[in-house]
């Protein structure tokens, strides 16, 4: 099964991302250089072109908890539209263990390298949960409705929404990709009658489990200081993928001391038992994080994303 289509499972090397510079002739090397600052340069015209990023509060008044209760929330999004999209977009959830949001490097960075791939980024800001399990997922499904209800306007195809994750954003992603709705078709507000369940994900350096091997400040923040097994099962997404689940990337490296492995192989596991289309990248090095957000390592799982999309049929 690792081996096929479907459900596979790789090991970063140089070749698997095509990168074989090593193995040409050094006077070709200048000419790669060149090659590599043109191409930079032309992602960086396309950035420089789009739409200026818009702002959007996620919620019209108030937000709901999920206990029958509402709060005023300053939850947005921010869209990143590129000059020319291709039609796929992406939710993207910023890691910080629950507690805080890592807006620039795993949002509105993200967003602009998928940008010059052609690919809406929609930024989420969600709510920081401080015990309220809830509250993160219907800020998530809610993102996600909104981009549906959104697309024409804002050129993307209502059938390529996807979300991308890194950390606790991961397990935020995680979940939307495993437990979602179809909408209420007779809401009087017309994003509440989209379906929340996202055309596939991306998960990078993700939270999955909520029981052992947890991140324990993601699962403090979540679920609170003691929280019930029931609700621990509920919120490890291992636990909770089907057939239904959201075709998904994951990658990670096996050096990460603050979120281990152990957590996108779950998953990963989880997927292939359930014949859910996956693949997974597993990188030698990189730490959580993967070295700050550059290198090889960082480069090899952006590269890998984009050719399963493109496998999918998701871009082009």
């Amino acid at each position: 099964m690792n081996g096929s289509a479907s459900f596979r499972r790789k090991i970063w090397t140089p070749r698997a991302v095509g990168w074989e510079i090593g193995s040409l002739p050094s006077l070709l090397h200048p000419m790669i250089r060149i090659f590599t600052a043109l191409c930079s340069l032309f992602a960086f015209g396309m950035a420089m072109a789009a739409p200026a990023p818009e702002v959007i509060p996620l919620w019209p008044e108030q937000a709901p908890v999920g206990d029958g209760t509402f709060e005023k929330t300053e939850a947005k999004l921010t869209l990143h539209r590129p000059e020319k999209p291709n039609g796929a977009v992406l939710v993207i959830c910023p890691g910080g263990g629950y507690g805080t949001l890592v807006r620039d490097g795993e949002g509105h960075k993200i967003a602009t390298w998928l940008n010059t791939h052609g690919i809406t980024g929609v930024v989420l800001e969600y709510r920081l949960p401080a015990g309220r399990s809830k509250v993160p997922l219907l800020d998530a499904q809610r993102a996600l409705r909104t981009v549906r209800a959104k697309a024409k306007d804002w050129d993307c195809d209502a059938d390529k929404v996807g979300i991308i994750g890194f950390s606790a954003g991961g397990h935020l992603a995680a979940t939307a990709a495993t437990r979602f709705d179809d909408g209420d078709r007779a809401a009087k507000d017309p994003i509440d009658r989209q379906g929340c369940r996202p055309d596939f994900a991306v998960l990078v350096y993700p939270v999955i489990t909520m029981g052992e091997n947890t991140h324990g400040g993601s699962r403090s923040k979540l679920l609170g200081p003691t929280p019930t097994e029931e609700t621990i099962a509920l919120y490890s997404a291992e636990k909770q993928v089907t057939a239904k689940t959201s075709p998904t990337y994951l990658t990670h490296a096996v050096d990460d001391k603050t979120v281990p492995v152990s957590h996108s192989r779950s998953f990963h596991e989880a997927l292939k038992a359930n014949k859910v289309p996956c693949e997974y990248l597993e990188l030698p090095s990189g730490g959580h994080g993967l070295n700050g957000y550059k290198g090889p390592m960082w480069d090899a799982w952006q590269a890998g994303a984009l050719k399963w999309m493109e496998e999918r049929k998701l871009v082009k």
